[in-house]
């Protein structure tokens, strides 16, 4: 036995199970490449290059010279709960009160607190894919069974009312999907959801974490539809959403939930054995985002939309690369499945995997795998860099593309 087996073998079954998050994987390959000199256009993380506003940086200044820095309250600060209340009001038209918010550190650990506080071993969790990586993670370790619903690039990454209904069992408790949705920035429509609802009205035991943190990030020039909206599956839906994105304030590490008052509750209980309230800056600040004028937030996703709008004419000149129009988030998932079989060097791609890595070696162009996002023939690109940038990558890929016989 080596030193590693024995080593894995005093680990426990959870996280010797537990996969490594896809994106993080391939971000920190692409750091260490640009360590030793390479040049390397990382593509894989969904961080905006945006710094966060200067009245956010302004609002956590203060909190820090008022001495806003000693333990805080499990599920947040009452003034930030109450300006997550009024943004659900006004975004959203949804009813939530204060005691039914939970604030926590990032979105993810939002996720992880519902799906641990509902999931029971055995319980079934529904995954419309793609969805994102650390969804089936963190259900697999509240030893959940993942259940994916697939999609296709040709059905715009989305899954039908009909398909879901078609998958729920007697041991359903749970679907998890994003809108917009990572990794594919695919948005459902008014009418998606509502046939969605639908379907949860006759399976009142099954609940829905909708996952918004890509909330403003929407170019379908329509307002963003919250499938807790849907007043008689409200008391099913969890919504989640956080400040990463909208604001870009990734590393502030603030989410939040608004859910059924139960639910909450379970939340408040688990978040306080784990890491109890999360940083009492970064809610100040959160406080003074939601709060504010957002006009910062709407010059970034007019952005956002310039760049999607270059890179989806640049990705559609690449012979075999197949792409659809996003409607929201920052990502494509373009279908590569067509390169498979074909070598270089030697070396024969036949997964989204091996694609990956042969543009991380031969382009120095950092993209994910789909296969980690439950999708067998696509990679992940993520467009939230500088124009510069994703037009010089998009010539790299063209190029390792053109490579391939």
């Amino acid at each position: 036995m080596t030193q590693a087996q024995a080593t894995m073998n005093q680990l426990s079954d959870r996280i010797n199970h537990m996969q490594e998050s896809a994106t993080i994987k391939m971000s920190k390959m692409s750091r260490e490449l640009k360590a030793q000199g390479h040049d390397i256009i990382d593509l894989s993380l969904g961080e905006p290059d945006f710094d966060t506003p200067q009245y956010i940086k302004d609002a956590a200044k203060v909190a820090i010279d008022k001495g806003y820095t000693k333990y805080t309250p499990v599920p947040g600060y009452p003034e930030l709960r109450k300006a997550i209340s009024a943004k659900f009001k006004r975004d959203n038209n949804l009813d939530y009160s204060t005691d039914q918010i939970v604030v926590s550190t990032g979105a993810k650990q939002s996720i992880a607190n519902v799906v641990l506080s509902l999931i029971n071993p055995g319980d079934e969790v529904l995954l419309p894919a793609p969805y994102w990586v650390s969804y089936a993670a963190i259900a697999e370790l509240a030893e959940g069974k993942c259940v994916e619903i697939t999609s296709t690039i040709d059905t715009d990454f989305k899954v039908t009312a009909a398909q879901l209904e078609k998958h729920i069992t007697p041991k359903t408790k749970l679907i998890i999907f994003s809108s917009p949705c990572n990794p594919t920035g695919s948005v459902y429509s008014h009418a998606e959801l509502e046939a969605i609802a639908g379907v949860l009205k006759r399976n009142p035991n099954v609940f829905v974490l909708c996952d918004e943190i890509y909330e403003y990030i929407n170019y379908t020039g329509h307002r963003h539809t919250s499938l807790a909206e849907f007043t008689e599956i409200k008391e099913q839906v969890i919504t989640v959403n956080g400040f990463s994105k909208g604001f870009a304030m990734t590393g502030w590490r603030l989410g939040y939930i608004g859910a059924p008052l139960w639910i909450a509750k379970a939340c408040d209980k688990m978040q306080g054995q784990f890491t109890s309230g999360t940083c009492s800056i970064a809610q100040k600040a959160g406080e003074a985002a939601l709060t504010s004028d957002l006009a910062p937030t709407y010059k970034m996703v007019e952005q956002f939309k310039k760049r999607r709008d270059l890179v989806y004419g640049l990705l559609k000149e690449i012979p075999g690369v197949k792409v659809n129009l996003p409607e929201g988030a920052f990502y494509f998932f373009p279908d590569v499945s067509s390169y498979f079989g074909k070598s270089y060097n030697g070396k024969t791609l036949n997964t989204p995997e091996d694609i990956s890595l042969y543009l991380l070696s031969e382009a120095n162009v950092a993209a994910v795998s789909g296969e980690s996002f439950g999708d067998k023939n696509c990679i992940r690109i993520s467009y939230a860099t500088s124009e510069e940038k994703l037009r010089e990558a998009c010539k790299r890929l063209r190029d390792a593309f053109a490579k391939l016989a």
